[in-house]
């Protein structure tokens, strides 16, 4: 499956589920709390409140190694925007990568979405547990504290 076809799919509209692919095209959903939701809404006004210009994208497609893989929170320059518009999905990912931690996600799921954003461009990725605790990753492994902020 494309991900066209599954964000034209009328089936798989309104779900209460965040939709990916694998490689395979294969749809993974994973399901969504209010407290996830809090939590994006948190951590996107934080990312905007500090860097004054680009987008935040919540639910933001980018396509990767291990097929479409959806970034809670993203954050594009407006370079990044400038340069690929509002394609979906993203050949490549913008700078910053969020990933609001569900209780279903295992530490190897959430390794795998660093490396894999990672690879496709961003600078950062970083991890929101259900508190609303960030953990920030680059190239480096896991920082301190963001340097893109």
């Amino acid at each position: 499956m494309e991900w066209s076809e599954v964000i034209n799919n009328p089936l798989l509209q309104n779900l209460p589920f965040k939709i990916e692919l694998n490689k395979w095209g294969k749809i993974l959903m994973s399901p969504a709390s209010n407290n996830h939701g809090i939590l994006q809404f948190d951590v996107g006004t934080i990312i905007k409140e500090e860097k004054k210009s680009g987008k935040i994208i919540i639910e933001c497609s980018i396509q990767t190694a291990d097929g479409v893989k959806v970034a809670d929170v993203a954050w594009a320059s407006d370079e990044f925007i400038a340069q690929h518009g509002r394609a979906t999905p993203y050949s490549v990912a913008p700078e910053i990568c969020v990933e609001v931690i569900s209780p279903s996600n295992s530490k190897k799921e959430m390794q795998e979405k660093i490396n894999l954003y990672l690879a496709k461009g961003a600078h950062e990725v970083w991890l929101v547990d259900q508190e609303g605790v960030i953990t920030y990753f680059s190239y480096e492994g896991q920082i301190d504290q963001s340097k893109e902020i």
